[in-house]
């Protein structure tokens, strides 16, 4: 018994028609890339406690980072569809490769974009779309995770720059980033976004050890003391949560993605080695409790695609609310991590081995489910949409 390349993805609903050529054709190149790039050495990389060497420029090199920025800013100006099918394949990788793609794209890339000045956009775009820079996004604290309003990070006007100070937990590439997108307070009190460069004296990004999930990433902290910020580094488009939250809801939709990869990855592998492994006489896929798992699997599969395509098809119109990116990103999470689980089992003690990528999955999941909006709090979105109460 051994893991083989899984070359297609399950499509019970004919969703395929619904994409078109360019969609196709650019889910199939990343496809390939992961399968000849991230499958051979990811497994390898997660026992070790490693980052994928080259990573970032090899996703700069397929087009992955900043997909739909501009092309005058260095990214491919594609739609929301075909970023969403990008991360998808990502994932199916391992989700610490869509989570290196998902930040520099949705929480670097997407701010600049969005509310930095020309000057910004013509320094940083290019170089991190091409992956030659790579970025990092501080909101979350360590004392404030859920409730990012009251975060204590801050910066004072001194006249001819700002000066920062606090610190940021649990940060995606804070080991390895050149620039860092900071969420902070102004001096009266007002959220707004600072670029932070690496080299500014008091800027240092301790790495996060010991970590049972997404060991293939680089995790860690941004610390500040008296960082002297240039006053062009402010981004000037944003005052207030809504900036950052503007681009978490681009990180969520794309988690939402993403997670239908892992999840396809453990349900390709489930089937075949349900057809594979005798018991009894006979393969462990004719026994009923099997077909039962398989089948819940490829329906829950198949919502969340529907669910994804629909949400991106809403966000190229601009109408995707952020209350139906949460009830997206908490469904497929959920989705994904039952399917990593349930999976795991059908393939008995060989489940928890390196060859397979279940336990892989089910671990890095266990992020996922927690970050950019924890599984209940997304719950509670869902729930103030509904009744205009506020349950938090």
């Amino acid at each position: 018994m051994s893991y083989y390349p899984l070359t297609s993805i399950p499509d019970y609903y004919g969703i395929d028609a619904l994409l078109t050529e360019e969609h196709k054709l650019i889910r199939q190149s990343v496809r390939d890339w992961v399968e000849s790039f991230v499958m051979p050495q990811i497994d390898q990389a997660a026992q070790n406690h490693t980052d994928i060497p080259g990573l970032m420029k090899e996703l700069g090199k397929i087009g992955a980072l900043g997909p739909y920025i501009p092309v005058e800013y260095g990214g491919s100006g594609l739609d929301q569809i075909s970023y969403g099918l990008i991360m998808q394949e990502l994932e199916r990788g391992d989700s610490a490769v869509r989570s290196a793609a998902s930040v520099q794209s949705s929480l670097v890339m997407f701010p600049i974009n969005e509310f930095g000045s020309e000057e910004q956009k013509k320094k940083y775009l290019p170089h991190l779309a091409a992956g030659e820079m790579i970025g990092s996004f501080g909101l979350t604290e360590p004392n404030h995770g859920s409730d990012p309003s009251s975060m204590e990070t801050y910066f004072k006007d001194m006249g001819d720059h700002y000066l920062l100070n606090g610190a940021k937990m649990w940060i995606t590439n804070s080991p390895l980033c050149d620039i860092a997108v900071v969420w902070a307070k102004n001096e009266e009190g007002k959220i707004q976004g600072l670029i932070v460069e690496r080299g500014m004296e008091g800027f240092t990004t301790p790495e996060t050890h010991n970590k049972w999930s997404l060991r293939a990433s680089k995790t860690g902290e941004l610390v500040f003391n008296n960082v002297k910020v240039p006053k062009e580094n402010l981004l000037p488009g944003a005052t207030g949560l809504k900036g950052p939250l503007s681009c978490l809801n681009s990180a969520r939709y794309g988690i939402s993605w993403g997670v239908i990869g892992a999840a396809i990855d453990c349900y390709c592998t489930a089937v075949q080695y349900s057809k594979e492994r005798k018991q009894f006489g006979k393969p462990i896929g004719s026994f009923q409790l099997q077909q039962k798992k398989l089948a819940e699997f490829l329906t829950e599969i198949t919502k969340a695609q529907l669910l994804c395509l629909q949400l991106g098809n809403l966000k190229n119109d601009h109408k995707a609310s952020p209350a139906q990116i949460s009830m997206a990103k908490r469904n497929n999470v959920k989705m994904a991590i039952d399917i990593a689980r349930e999976s795991r089992q059908i393939l008995g003690g060989m489940g928890i081995m390196g060859e397979f990528p279940m336990m892989r999955h089910a671990a890095n999941l266990e992020s996922v489910i927690t970050y950019e909006g924890t599984h209940d709090v997304h719950l509670l979105i869902t729930g103030l949409d509904i009744t205009g109460i506020n349950a938090f």
